[in-house]
C-alpha cells in the first residue's frame, strides 16, 4: 500500500483516490517542517500547496519519497533539484486553476481600471466623491501579456471581447508560430512600449524572476497599468513603488507578493494598488479540478507507471506518454543487457534514433538507456528523473542523435556504450502491440525478445559447438526456450543468445567458457 501525506484540506475530488485500496491517504495541516519530518518519514508521496517548503531537509526524512505533487502551479517552494538527484519525480497541476486565475485576473483589472474598490471604500465611509473616481475603458487600450501559457491564452481570448488589441511576449514562442490572428506574438521591447495594461503569466526562474524592474519599466509607455496574478518575485516591488509614485505606471493590482504573507507593506498600501492575498486559484470549482487531476496521477505513477505534469522531465500528456512506454522499456532493457556483458566501468553513452520514434522526446529515452546501465551497479535509486543528473555526477558522457526515416524498420534504436576497456553497441525496434524486439548486437543481425534469463555466448561459430552446449545445460537441468546466432561470416565469430528457464551460475558459466571455442560465458537477467 502506498502512503500519501496531503498537508492541505480538500474534501471533494479525492473520491476515486479514498477508493483504491492500493493507496492510505492521511491529511494534515498546519504542520512545522520538524512534524512534516516525522508525518513523512514512510511516505511514498508528498502533496502541498504553496505555504509548505519541501526542503532537502525534509526530503532527507523520508527515504521512500518519489512522488511529491504540488496542489497548483508553481513550485518555487520545492527544492526541485534536489528532488531530482534524489530520483522524487515533482509534478503540478497547471489547467485545474486556469480559468479561475483567468478570471481572476480580469476581476482585478477592471476593479483597478474602473476604480471599484476606492468606490467602495468611499461610499461606505458615507462619501460620494465620483469626480475622483474617473475609470478608463478598456476597449481600444493595447494589452500586453507576458507569458502566453494556458492562463495567458485564456486572458486573451476574454480580453479581446472588450475589443482590447492583445500583444503577446513568449520567449518559448517564434513569432507568428500561434496561428491566431488576433494575438501578436512580438519581441518585450515591443510589448513594454506599446502595452496600456501589462499582464504576468510566466513561471518563475533565473530568467523571469524581477522581470518587471526599473529597467523595463523605463521602456513601458506613460501610465500603464501592471497585473501580476502570477509569481510574486517577477517584479522588484520598490522599483514598482517609486514608478506609482513618479506617475510611470498609473495603477497596479497584484494577488501574489515576493513574501507571502508580506512584512513590508510599503507597496501594498499605496493607494494606487489593489490587491488581494494569493486568491486567483481559490475557487471551489478549481480546488475540485486540481483534486480531481492529482488523485489521477498518482495513481497513474503508482499502478502503471505513467508520469504526468512533472517538472524535472520533459512535460508529456498522458496519450504521448503510453505511446513512448515501449521505447523506454526498450532503452532500459538495451542499456541493462550491456552493463551485465561490457567490462570495465563505464564512461559514454551514444544513443541514434531512427523512424517513428524521432516524434517523441529522446531525452526521455537516453534516461531510460543510462537507467538500465546504471542500475546494477548502484547503491541508490536511479530512474528516469534522475539517471541525468547521476550520470553527470559520474563522469559518464551522453549524447543523442536523430537520423530521420529508418531503412528496415518502422523504428529503430541503436545504443552504442564506451567503457575504460572495451566498446559495446546494440539496436532494437517495437513492432507492432508493442512488441519489443534486440536486432542487432556487435553488428550482428539477431531476433530476441528482452525479457527472462539470457545466456550470452561469444564463440567460434563451427559445427558441435551448440551441441556441447545444450548438453551441459540438459545435464545441469536449465531448459532451454529460445535460441538466437548472430555471425559475422561462416566460421567467424558468433554470439549465441541462449533463453533459459532458470538461472545459469557461475559454476556452469565457467565450464561453458571450458568449451573450445566458447571465449565468453554471461548470464544476463533482463526482467
Amino acid at each position: 500500500m502506498y502512503k500519501i501525506l496531503m498537508t492541505y484540506k480538500s474534501q471533494e475530488g479525492l473520491e476515486r483516490l479514498r477508493a483504491n485500496k492500493d493507496f492510505s491517504l492521511s491529511v494534515a495541516t498546519g504542520l512545522s517542517p520538524e512534524v512534516i519530518k516525522k508525518e513523512i518519514a514512510d511516505c511514498d508521496a508528498l502533496l502541498v500547496r504553496s505555504e509548505i517548503k519541501v526542503t532537502p531537509e525534509i526530503m532527507a526524512a523520508a527515504p521512500k519519497l518519489k512522488f511529491i505533487g504540488r496542489a497548483g502551479t508553481g513550485v518555487d517552494n520545492i527544492d526541485v533539484g534536489e528532488a531530482t538527484r534524489r530520483g522524487i519525480v515533482v509534478t503540478n497541476v497547471p489547467s485545474g486553476n486556469t480559468i479561475s486565475a483567468a478570471e481572476h485576473t480580469i476581476g482585478l483589472l477592471l476593479a483597478l481600471a474602473r476604480n471599484i474598490c476606492s468606490g467602495n471604500n468611499s461610499l461606505k465611509n458615507h462619501q460620494w466623491d465620483r469626480k475622483k473616481l474617473i475609470g478608463t475603458e478598456l476597449a481600444g487600450k493595447t494589452l500586453g501579456i507576458i507569458g502566453l501559457g494556458k492562463i495567458g491564452r485564456e486572458v486573451a481570448r476574454r480580453l479581446r471581447s472588450f475589443e482590447m488589441r492583445v500583444l503577446a511576449y513568449d520567449p518559448y514562442l517564434v513569432r507568428d508560430s500561434l496561428g491566431d490572428s488576433e494575438i501578436k506574438i512580438v519581441g518585450l521591447d515591443e510589448l513594454l512600449g506599446n502595452s496600456d495594461v501589462i499582464t504576468l503569466h510566466t513561471p518563475l526562474n533565473e530568467e523571469t524572476k524581477n522581470l518587471i524592474n526599473k529597467d523595463t519599466i523605463s521602456r513601458m509607455k506613460d501610465g500603464v497599468i501592471l497585473i501580476n496574478c502570477a509569481r510574486g518575485p517577477l517584479i522588484n516591488e520598490p522599483d514598482v513603488l517609486s514608478a506609482l509614485e513618479s506617475g510611470k505606471i498609473k495603477g497596479v493590482a497584484l494577488d501574489v507578493f515576493a513574501q507571502e504573507p508580506p512584512e513590508d507593506f510599503s507597496l501594498i498600501d499605496n493607494e494606487k494598488v489593489i490587491v488581494t492575498p494569493h486568491l486567483a486559484a481559490s475557487t471551489a470549482e478549481a480546488q475540485i479540478k486540481i483534486a480531481r487531476e492529482m488523485a489521477e496521477m498518482l495513481i497513474d505513477y503508482f499502478t502503471r507507471g505513467i508520469i504526468r505534469n512533472a517538472v524535472n522531465m520533459p512535460a508529456l500528456d498522458l496519450a504521448t506518454y503510453s505511446e513512448m512506454l515501449p521505447y523506454i522499456q526498450l532503452s532500459e532493457k538495451m542499456g541493462l543487457f550491456v552493463s551485465q556483458v561490457i567490462a570495465g566501468g563505464i564512461g559514454e553513452l551514444e544513443m541514434e534514433f531512427s523512424g517513428k520514434v524521432c516524434d517523441y522526446h529522446t531525452s526521455i529515452l537516453v534516461s531510460g538507456g543510462l537507467v538500465g546501465l546504471l542500475k546494477t551497479v548502484l547503491d541508490i535509486p536511479i530512474n528516469l528523473v534522475n539517471a541525468q543528473a547521476i550520470a553527470r555526477e559520474r563522469a559518464i558522457k551522453f549524447q543523442e542523435t536523430r537520423l530521420g526515416e529508418a531503412r528496415d524498420y518502422t523504428n529503430f534504436i541503436r545504443m552504442k556504450v564506451k567503457s575504460a576497456d572495451s566498446v559495446m553497441t546494440i539496436a532494437g525496434t517495437v513492432f507492432a502491440n508493442q512488441d519489443l524486439r534486440l536486432v542487432e548486437i556487435q553488428g550482428r543481425k539477431i531476433d530476441l525478445q528482452p525479457r527472462g534469463g539470457i545466456l550470452y555466448l561469444v564463440n567460434t561459430d563451427k559445427p558441435g559447438i551448440l551441441g556441447k552446449i545444450g548438453t551441459l545445460l540438459g545435464q545441469n537441468n536449465i531448459n532451454i526456450a529460445g535460441l538466437e546466432l548472430g555471425r559475422d561470416k561462416p566460421g567467424g565469430q558468433a554470439i549465441t543468445l541462449i533463453s533459459v528457464d532458470s538461472r545459469v551460475g557461475n559454476r556452469i558459466l565457467q565450464q561453458l567458457t571450458e568449451i573450445e571455442g566458447i571465449e565468453l560465458a554471461r548470464y544476463l537477467e533482463l526482467g
